[in-house]
């Protein structure tokens, strides 16, 4: 009898060691593992991305009333045909433009200076301009609204006192308002822009830049003949998330104009949706501007990466 039960429990312990076996063999398979390995961001996309996207969409035909759901089909998209929406819409676009331009030239620039031997203490700099990317943007947006604020004794007007011009009202004018936010914008982000050009030049073989010495080569041609091509998929992407962070900015304009800008100059598409959905608690409007701005975004982005050639094949 005891023979048989030590029997017994040891055919459960095979049984259990085959199962748990199998199971790791199957989690380890090369068919397998990948699909295990993307799973948490596939999970991720569709709980915090997709579902979200789809309910926006539904609620964007409804009128949203607190205990109170009603379909109203297109009547919210053609409320968005209003001059505050297109004031949004000129001001986002200014903005995204002037964001490229400034944060794919200027740290592409900056990265090539860091990663030659020419400049000292490196490091310390590479740290130095990365170090706005890790603070708050509501911390920094106080400090820029004290060194812009409007008296004579802040920060800028003084520097502009100092070389013969006159003080600037720098939060209640259009073009100093967008200003003030793409000076923000651009402080925040340059170093993170960095740090991409950076890795991207690691990647740039020496023998191209010995065999251009040997030929010749200046500093100037050398970085428009070698560099720039090897930096051509990076400075895709930045544009590309530059151009998503331009139209999606809503961080840099509330810090300077907490209860909304005066004549809507500092007025953007995320804004006008914080102000209808939010504040005005009109959430199937405030949906509807997320989809347009949504759509707005992918026109834009898939234009641009098929004007880059970002869809081309490598042998192409």
């Amino acid at each position: 009898m005891l023979q048989t039960g030590k029997d017994s429990k040891t055919e459960v312990v095979q049984m259990r060691n085959r199962r748990n076996g199998g199971l790791l063999t199957f989690l380890n398979s090369q068919k397998v593992v990948p699909y295990v390995l993307i799973s948490p961001f596939v999970l991720s996309f569709l709980v915090l991305s997709l579902y979200p996207a789809i309910q926006a969409i539904i609620m964007s035909f409804q009128r949203v009333l607190p205990g109170e759901v009603t379909f109203i089909g297109l009547r919210n998209y053609t409320r968005i045909i209003n001059p505050t929406f297109f004031t949004a819409l000129q001001n986002t676009t200014i903005y995204m433009i002037l964001t490229v331009i400034i944060l794919v030239s200027l740290p592409m620039l900056l990265a090539v200076l860091l990663n030659s031997k020419v400049v000292k203490f490196r490091i310390l700099f590479r740290t130095a301009l990365f170090l706005p990317a890790l603070t708050s943007v509501i911390v920094a947006g106080m400090v820029f609204r004290l060194m812009f604020a409007e008296s004579d004794t802040a920060v800028a007007n003084q520097i502009l006192n100092w070389i013969g011009l006159e003080s600037v009202d720098w939060r209640y004018n259009a073009w100093s308002g967008m200003f003030l936010m793409v000076v923000l914008a651009s402080w925040r982000w340059m170093g993170i822009n960095i740090l991409y050009f950076l890795a991207a030049l690691q990647n740039v073989p020496k023998e191209l830049y010995e065999a251009a010495d040997i030929d010749g080569a200046r500093a100037l041609q050398k970085f428009f003949y070698v560099t720039l091509p090897f930096l051509k998929p990076v400075t895709i992407f930045v544009a590309t998330i530059s151009i998503i962070g331009g139209f999606r900015m809503f961080e840099e304009s509330f810090v300077f104009w907490t209860s909304g800008s005066p004549g809507n100059i500092g007025l953007t598409i995320v804004g006008y949706l914080y102000q209808e959905g939010i504040q005005q608690n009109d959430m199937g409007f405030g949906a509807a501007i997320g989809v347009v701005l949504m759509l707005i975004i992918f026109v834009i982005s898939l234009t641009q990466l098929f004007l880059t050639g970002a869809f081309k094949r490598g042998d192409e």
